[in-house]
């Protein structure tokens, strides 16, 4: 499959990661799946790319869901397999040691919301739309949304989204804590790209260890997650970052960050 369904383009330090089936509002199936994989192989493999900026082709959809018609015929098995390659395609980039953020440009909904659901930093246009519509289809969210979305909004918020299937604006996706932040259409592109260049700026041993520290504590009770971030703080001090960062710092300067 051409990798075309999923285009990566980079900009300095910044991947830019495009779902590229907008005559199909870019709907996720096993072949942008596997193209997206592809791609995250790429992306981990370049030391050079420190951040990346995921977005959807056109201005309709960032991701529309799955591609209904190659899911209806599927039987249990074809199912399971569709649901388990999802959830393991997507959870490459959640505990990713780069920084993920989805400028959602149009329709989230079903696996797209799940797409922006492991991304780091979601920052939606103030046209765009959430939802978990797949009860209306006789099924559940299957690449970890009913998971997800609990942890992040709380799990009666959770169940009146997925069991209700309604489609919600992106004001409402923010009031709840799904968005962190909304722009005009025209300006979602460059505030996520200056979002993406402020993370690359700093040290990228650091902005790693917060991604996967704020993962995994959230995970923890509180005693264990204190004592998990206290040694995550500590073996940085192990780091060239830390003392280039300490040393400019009081020298008055720009630090230059290698990640090492």
């Amino acid at each position: 499959m051409p990798e075309s369904i999923v285009l990566l383009e980079k900009k300095g330090a910044i991947a830019l990661l495009t779902i590229n089936r907008p005559d199909k509002l870019n709907a996720l199936n096993l072949s942008v799946l596997e193209a997206l994989g592809r791609r995250l192989d790429e992306i981990e493999a370049d030391d050079s790319i420190r951040v990346v900026v995921l977005t959807g082709a056109g201005r309709k959809a960032f991701v529309a869901g799955a591609d209904i018609a190659e899911l209806a015929p599927l039987d249990y098995h074809g199912a399971l397999k569709f649901s388990v390659t999802g959830n393991a395609c997507l959870g490459r980039i959640e505990t990713s040691s780069k920084p993920f953020i989805a400028a959602v440009n149009g329709f989230a909904l079903g696996g797209g919301c799940e797409l922006a659901l492991v991304c780091d930093v979601i920052l939606a246009a103030n046209t765009a739309r959430f939802g978990f519509p797949e009860v209306s289809i006789g099924v559940i969210p299957g690449f970890g949304g009913t998971q997800r979305l609990a942890r992040l909004i709380g799990r009666n918020a959770a169940k009146h989204w997925t069991m209700t299937g309604d489609i919600y604006p992106a004001d409402e996706a923010q009031r709840i804590g799904l968005v962190y932040r909304l722009h005009d259409p025209d300006e979602l592109m460059d505030a996520a790209f200056k979002t993406a260049n402020k993370m690359a700026r700093r040290a990228p041993l650091a902005v790693a260890e917060c991604k996967n520290i704020i993962n995994r504590g959230t995970q923890l009770p509180l005693e264990y997650a204190l004592d998990a971030e206290s040694r995550a703080f500590a073996t940085l001090f192990q780091t060239d970052d830390q003392t280039e960062g300490m040393s400019a710092f009081m020298a008055k300067r720009k630090p230059e960050f290698t990640g090492k």
